[in-house]
């Protein structure tokens, strides 16, 4: 049997959350998560963030903040990159009490007119990883039930995005110029590692998950353009992050 059909909503987990994680009094309804180290120490720069659990992964512990931000208690923690981990971990934030997760990350753009940080909202994610398919049904994508919000919170916000379909791959060092160029056909212009996993575990799970991602590299051409990977701007930093602050407020 192919791993696209072991979806199972027939019978009930053998190891359920809720039987390792406890539940924490006032946790935070929503919590930002982000896959670099750089905005998490932006993060203690700005604001006095409190400890108020942590997740163990890989031998090391992840912490999970609470903050306040224009009045509102706000979680936040450092994710892991790809989607068995973040979904994973997704787990145990919602049965710590989350309700609400946004998720903001870089990707790499398949489209070279959207390079170099520009802000992208994914409405659907190829699923070319494992994880999704323990939590949805068989289909080429998962369906984000929360682009058309999060694209009307930037609206609201007088932000510029793109809207499109992304590719989410397990397999960094195999994307390969056919699947880039089958994924493009298809309507993809970015690529990432989590999106379709972490889409379909909280949509399982029956909470809210937003995404938005911001371009860094590029495979748009005949070789590989790093871009901003590793070397965004500060003020490029700081911008992103008073986005991802003003959206998970009106989630």
């Amino acid at each position: 049997m192919s791993i696209i059909h072991t979806f199972d909503n027939n019978s009930e987990e053998i190891i359920h959350p809720s039987a390792i994680i406890e539940k924490i009094e006032n946790f935070p309804e929503t919590v930002i998560a982000s896959f670099s180290c750089r905005f998490t120490e932006l993060f203690h720069a700005v604001f006095e963030m409190k400890q108020i659990s942590h997740m163990v992964a890989g031998g090391g512990r992840i912490p999970i903040y609470q903050f306040e931000y224009k009045g509102q208690s706000l979680g936040y923690y450092q994710t892991i990159l790809g989607g068995p981990a973040s979904a994973a971990l997704l787990e145990e934030i919602l049965a710590k009490g989350g309700k609400n997760v946004l998720y903001f990350g870089s990707c790499g753009s398949l489209d070279k007119t959207i390079t170099g940080g520009h802000l992208i909202v994914p409405t659907s994610a190829y699923r070319d990883e494992g994880t999704s398919y323990h939590y949805a049904p068989p289909d080429d994508y998962i369906e984000i039930e929360t682009a058309g919000r999060l694209a009307e919170i930037f609206d609201e916000l007088g932000v510029r995005y793109h809207k499109t379909k992304t590719w989410t791959t397990d397999a960094f060092y195999r994307e390969t110029r056919n699947g880039m160029e089958a994924r493009k056909k298809e309507g993809c212009s970015v690529v990432e590692m989590e999106c379709a996993s972490v889409m379909a575990a909280g949509s399982f799970r029956g909470a809210s998950i937003y995404q938005f991602l911001y371009t860094a590299d590029c495979l748009d051409s005949s070789e590989w353009n790093t871009g901003i990977l590793g070397r965004m701007p500060d003020d490029l930093r700081e911008s992103i992050m008073k986005i991802a602050l003003e959206t998970a407020i009106r989630i």
